[in-house]
């Protein structure tokens, strides 16, 4: 028998799992806004200290890191179709 492509990711990730959702943009006042409000839409028991974020050298940049529990691939593949649909995000990790 051959395992399906989703057999085999959900193979490497046991569900539910922490993970963490690295997303960089340019540095605004509201890039961590849209960022959290994307991810929260689909894991809505997000806690508050799971975000972080880190400006470039130049400052131009920003990186957010959030951390939420990972439950099911759906739920990944939504958050970064979601991610990659908004125009203020530059690449996701």
């Amino acid at each position: 028998m051959t395992d399906k492509p989703d057999d085999q990711h959900n193979a490497l990730m046991d569900y539910p799992c922490p993970f963490t959702i690295k997303t960089m943009g340019l540095a605004n006042i509201e890039f961590d806004l849209i960022v959290v409000e994307i991810v929260r839409r689909h894991a809505p028991n997000m806690s508050e200290n799971a975000v972080q974020s880190k400006f470039s050298q130049s400052k131009k940049y920003v990186s957010i890191s959030i951390t939420i529990t990972a439950e099911s691939k759906q739920q990944m593949d939504a958050i970064y179709q979601d991610l990659t649909d908004c125009e203020h995000v530059l690449m996701s990790l």
